[in-house]
C-alpha cells in the first residue's frame, strides 16, 4: 500500500482535522489531570476506567482505556470527513449538528471528567463549561470565519440566495 493512499483514508480532511486535534486536546486533558491526581483506582469515578486501571495498574490502565474509548470517535470523525463531501447541500447545518453533539457528548463529559479532580460543583455544570468552551472555539473557527476559498465560496452562496 501506498504510505500517501492511507494518510488520504485515515487521517481527517479539511476543517475536521482541527476538530479532531480539539477533541482529543480535551481527552489528553482529562488523560493528564487523572494520570496525575489518581492516587488509587478507587478513585476514579468512570467504572470502566477503574476497571482498567485496577487490573493494569494506574497509568497503564488509564492509556488503555484511553485509547480504547478514543478510537471509535477518531474512526467517526475520520468518517465524517470523507462523507461530508456527499452532502454538500446540507454541509453549514450538518457540520453545527455534529459539532453540538461532539460538544456535549465528547468534550463537555472529558472536560467533566477532567474537573471533577479540580472543581467540585456538579456533573452538569462541569459538562455544560466543557460544552460552551468547546463551541466557543470551533463556532468562529469553522463556522463563522472559513478559512479555505470552498468553505468561503460555500457560505457567500448562501448569502446572496438569500438577497
Amino acid at each position: 500500500m501506498d504510505l500517501a493512499w492511507l494518510i488520504k483514508r485515515f487521517i481527517p480532511e479539511g476543517t475536521w482535522l482541527g476538530r479532531t486535534i480539539l477533541l482529543l486536546g480535551f481527552i489528553f486533558l482529562d488523560f493528564m489531570i487523572t494520570a496525575s491526581l489518581c492516587k488509587t483506582p478507587f478513585a476514579e469515578a468512570n467504572p470502566y476506567a477503574r476497571f482498567f486501571m485496577q487490573r493494569y495498574g494506574i497509568l497503564e490502565g488509564l492509556i488503555f482505556f484511553n485509547l480504547l474509548a478514543t478510537l471509535p470517535i477518531y474512526a467517526v470523525l475520520v468518517f465524517d470527513s470523507h462523507l461530508i463531501k456527499q452532502t454538500q447541500h446540507y454541509r453549514a447545518k450538518a457540520e453545527l449538528a455534529i459539532d453540538i453533539a461532539l460538544a456535549w457528548l465528547v468534550a463537555g463529559i472529558r472536560f467533566d471528567g477532567a474537573m471533577s479532580w479540580l472543581w467540585n460543583t456538579s456533573n452538569l455544570l462541569r459538562q455544560a463549561t466543557g460544552f460552551a468552551i468547546y463551541l466557543a472555539i470551533v463556532v468562529p473557527l469553522f463556522h463563522l470565519f472559513p478559512r479555505t476559498l470552498s468553505d468561503a465560496s460555500f457560505f457567500a452562496l448562501k448569502r446572496n440566495k438569500k438577497c
